[in-house]
């Protein structure tokens, strides 16, 4: 049977924190938490569970990722964000994987819930997530503020059975605000790549966001919350889009 270390990065989680940590019991061999200085309870309740409480400046989502692996004591990870649990179905199938380690990683899916409900249609699900891995097969990579766990070309991966349950957002407001924080640090990172902005992606790529995925993917089967979600998605490409044309404008050049 391999070791596993739970990795996850917090903010003022003390929210979320407790249930998280509570899916991860029978599996964790260790639990880490890499924490970017809050303010709340949230190092009580990481200690509660006996965790390793360790407090590091956040430079960006990747990278406090990626700091937060080489602190785990086992190569065999699973990561987890705080606002996330494990499904009892997936409890199950990791507890089997720990027995039987077979791959270099293994995806499940992700179902979120949004203001209590959980999302069953659209894109926001099935959310496939590589989540247990080794890590001495990959890193987190992708664009900030969205992450991704990379392995080496070669590496073997599996789909387990069961979910993990989001807790996204509790309010409308609070989507709201999260996709103005996100869509800056999108822009900023689109520019720093050079990526190109103006008229015709800012209207053309919200458009497109929401036909595929309220209309091809059926966004519109989560009924209100549904539009609400599929609606805030399109404004996050436009927004990005926006401040990326921004970005261009201040610095004297075209965004086109």
């Amino acid at each position: 049977m391999v070791s596993v270390s739970v990795v996850v990065i917090t903010l003022n989680e003390e929210k979320n924190l407790e249930r998280c940590l509570r899916s991860v019991d029978g599996i964790a061999d260790e639990i880490v938490i890499v924490d970017s200085f809050s303010n709340d309870k949230t190092a009580e309740i990481s200690e509660s569970f006996g965790a390793r409480f360790i407090q590091n400046m956040f430079q960006g989502h990747i990278q406090q990722k990626n700091f937060a692996l080489q602190q785990a004591k086992f190569p065999y990870i699973l990561s987890l964000d705080a606002d996330e649990e494990l499904s009892g179905e997936l409890r199950a199938s990791i507890i089997a994987i720990k027995s039987n380690w077979k791959h270099d990683g293994y995806t499940f899916n992700r179902l979120t819930s949004y203001c209590g409900k959980f999302i069953k249609h659209g894109s926001w699900y099935p959310d496939r997530k590589l989540r247990l891995f080794d890590v001495r097969r990959g890193k987190w990579g992708g664009v900030n503020p969205h992450d991704s766990m990379i392995l080496q070309n070669g590496s073997t991966i599996k789909q387990l059975k069961g979910n993990i349950l989001h807790y996204s957002f509790y309010s409308i407001e609070e989507h709201l605000a999260k996709v103005n924080n996100y869509t800056s640090i999108a822009a900023k990172e689109a520019y720093a790549r050079g990526e190109k902005s103006g008229i015709f992606r800012i209207i053309f790529s919200p458009l497109w966001a929401f036909v595929r995925d309220y209309i091809v993917k059926k966004g519109f089967l989560a009924g209100y919350y549904g539009f609400i979600i599929y609606s805030i998605v399109a404004w996050e490409k436009f927004l990005k889009y926006v401040k990326l044309n921004e970005f261009y404008r201040a610095n004297g050049k075209e965004g086109m």
